[in-house]
């Protein structure tokens, strides 16, 4: 999930793997979770229905309170917007084959959920296909993922590099502009994909389509103005969650990352992903996406098996574990220290140097 693309810069150091028994206890548990996979038809259907209508409802109800006063229609808009990141969880399994048995029926309800949550799915299942294949990989960054330098690839960048790299990290663009700018414009192209044929140009063009088509509907229905004062808070706000959960899922302070000979996808799917432990509520608006370390372990387990995983296997619960709390203090991690095998920020960098 980029805004832009940062070059990897080859480095001399190699990183300290990690124990060969951490590697070992990692590779076993693809093998294990297998037996989580199979979706259930009849509560995907259920999961779908009890998202969209609510999300459909809370939009009637912000529009009719445009009458009364926009407070109300901006408190509206926060329940709201979790109704949509949940409806983005739902493409996001359909991407991974997880939430229906059949292809088909995957792709075909993520592409109608990607009209509304402006996303295009062929390209989206694409490019999160590359972030699941290469995280935690120091030789393939740059797609599906937040952009990240090591300390010394910092260190060997220009003035005017440091500076696009630290406005880049900055929170204010990381978490208030950059999620609207990445929903609302980078993804109308195929991004990461530009010359990859066709599939992913008509994916994001029948997309773009089918957004028009929903906003031309819904303006002529209640009025543009209206329009723009329910849906962009919704966008807005939704846009910045989904942003939010992505980062803190790789960026905390216990990930891991490795460059190619020493890399394992199970050992940095189990070490590299947090289990973002959020109170039920909040997992329920975001489709237990915060079990995110078993997501990458087996990324074919529909979202609402995941807290079944955690209940049959409790040793996975405290690793990676990261409250609410715990993750604000995330934002300042901003450059991997490979002698260190940790991420640091700009400040603990420049002491260290």
């Amino acid at each position: 999930m980029t805004f832009h693309t940062v070059p990897t810069l080859s480095a001399d150091a190699v990183a300290d793997a990690r124990p060969a028994d951490a590697v070992a206890d990692a590779r076993r548990w693809p093998k294990i979770l297998v037996a989580y996979r199979a979706p259930s038809h009849a509560r995907s259907i259920l999961e779908i229905i009890v998202t969209a209508v609510p999300l459909a409802l809370l939009w009637a109800a912000m529009w009719a309170s445009l009458q009364v006063g926009y407070w109300r229609t901006l408190l509206l808009a926060v329940p709201a917007a979790g109704l949509l990141v949940r409806l983005f969880i739902i493409q996001h399994d359909c991407s991974h084959g997880a939430f229906f048995r059949t292809r088909a029926a995957n792709d075909w309800v993520g592409r109608v959920i990607g009209v509304l949550t402006l996303t295009p799915h062929d390209v989206w299942r694409r490019t999160h296909a590359i972030h699941h294949a290469s995280s935690g990989n120091l030789d393939l960054r740059g797609i599906g993922d937040v952009d990240t330098l090591t300390v010394r690839e910092y260190r060997a960048r220009t003035w005017a590099g440091r500076l696009r790299y630290r406005l880049y990290r900055h929170p204010l663009v990381m978490f208030v502009l950059g999620p609207t700018y990445l929903f609302v414009v980078q993804h109308r192209l195929p991004v990461g994909l530009m010359r990859a044929g066709a599939e992913p140009w008509v994916s994001a063009m029948a997309t773009n389509a089918g957004i028009l088509a929903v906003a031309t509907g819904l303006a002529w229905l209640v009025g543009l103005e209206a329009f723009l004062l329910v849906q962009a808070p919704i966008t807005i706000i939704g846009a910045t969650i989904g942003v939010w959960l992505f980062y803190v899922q790789h960026q905390f302070d216990e990930t891991t990352w490795d460059k190619g000979a020493d890399w394992s996808h199970p050992e940095a799917a189990l070490h590299g992903s947090s289990h973002y432990d959020l109170p039920a509520p909040l997992r329920w608006f975001t489709g237990n996406i915060g079990i995110h370390h078993v997501h990458h372990l087996c990324s074919r387990i529909p979202f609402y098996r995941l807290p079944e995983v955690l209940d049959r296997h409790p040793e996975l619960a405290s690793i990676g574990r990261l409250t609410l709390l715990e993750s604000l203090a995330c934002v300042r991690l901003v450059l991997w220290d490979e002698a260190g095998r940790r991420l640091v920020s700009f400040r603990d960098a420049a002491a260290a140097a």
